[in-house]
């Protein structure tokens, strides 16, 4: 595959002409990463860290997305990870994408999703059941300068997407889209439900993706203060109660990765993931929500204020829990699953 992501200093273009590389699908071990997946995960941390850190704050306060920060995304090849090199893109593997994601939450978990949907979703779209002419038009324009959007739920339902009351009636050459909507999904006529359903079962990956580096991006800014905070003359990261909970974070946080990379791996062998994927969101959300609350607790007071970027992560895990299937959802999917294997 090309190498979209820059080495920081060197123009992206540059170094793309200057790599190529092949990935295999054919690695099992969810820690045995290519030479090629290292590369993209360490260089999206080193972005991460030196264009969006310092930009988390105001972004957050402004409530808007810094045309910097996406400007970055699109030169850095994230918004096209998987998309061909025929269209812009760096025809890198999922789980580089689900890596991609997860070093971008540890910063930001705002700006993880919008590359998390920009690949797992809307590109994916297009790369498994656009035609030729859709694939050239708008997956190039994908990986380069144009956001793209996944539209299905609406007020009236959003785990139940059957109940959608827009409609889009074909008139000639063109459809008339009519209806109250938050967003929009295509009619039965193009498989729509179907597509998007499929496509959610990787996003769900995704969204796993989200979560765990969230999480470990809320625990890694709370660690350095349990050993600098002193009370009754002791660190208080060196109270056993508060060892306890830190050491069982980890592990949850832990589990969740693995969860996550082996639901990647089935993914890419073109194995049965819908399960390991439901599971893998269901957990990561909530060890997200857990470890964030946490952390908050563990920084007493100042953890609840806008001086530390923990109370963020916080407020950024509750979604988890709810876009891509409701936790609800993802039980109610496990124990389908479960029931055809046992009754």
């Amino acid at each position: 595959m090309n190498k979209c992501i820059k080495l920081l200093g060197q123009s992206s273009k540059s170094f793309i002409q200057r790599h190529s590389f092949k990935y295999s699908t054919k690695v099992n071990h969810l820690f045995a990463f290519t030479e090629e997946e290292l590369m993209l995960k360490e260089s999206v941390a080193k972005f991460a860290k030196s264009v969006i850190a310092p930009k988390v704050a105001e972004m957050d306060e402004a409530e808007k997305l810094d045309p910097i920060v996406l400007k970055g995304l699109f030169e850095n090849g994230l918004m096209g990870i998987e998309t061909g090199n025929e269209y812009n893109g760096c025809n890198a593997s999922f789980t580089s994408a689900i890596l991609a994601v997860e070093e971008l939450a540890k910063i930001d978990p705002s700006i993880s999703v919008v590359c998390d949907v920009q690949n797992t979703l809307v590109n994916t779209l297009f790369r498994k059941y656009g035609n030729k002419d859709q694939s050239q038009k708008y997956l190039s324009k994908l990986a380069t300068d144009t956001v793209g959007c996944f539209c299905l739920s609406e007020a009236g339902s959003g785990s139940d997407a059957f109940a959608l009351q827009t409609r889009a009636e074909k008139q000639g050459d063109h459809y008339i889209i009519n209806g109250l909507k938050y967003f929009l999904c295509l009619p039965m006529l193009t498989h729509g439900y179907k597509y998007a359903i499929e496509i959610l079962n990787e996003g769900r990956i995704g969204i796993a993706a989200q979560m765990i580096g969230l999480a470990q991006g809320a625990f890694d800014h709370t660690m350095p203060y349990l050993f600098q905070r002193k009370q009754f003359n002791s660190r208080i990261g060196d109270f056993q109660g508060l060892q306890h909970q830190y050491a069982q974070a980890a592990v949850n946080i832990e589990a969740a990765r693995l969860l996550t990379y082996n639901a990647s791996r089935l993914k890419e062998a073109g194995k049965d993931f819908v399960k390991e994927a439901a599971m893998a969101k269901l957990y990561a959300s909530q060890v997200a929500a857990d470890v964030s609350s946490k952390c908050i607790e563990w920084m007493g007071g100042v953890g609840f204020t806008k001086d530390f970027p923990v109370e963020k992560y916080f407020r950024d895990s509750k979604i988890g829990a709810i876009y891509e299937g409701t936790s609800n959802i993802q039980l109610q999917t496990i124990a389908k699953l479960l029931t055809k294997n046992y009754e």
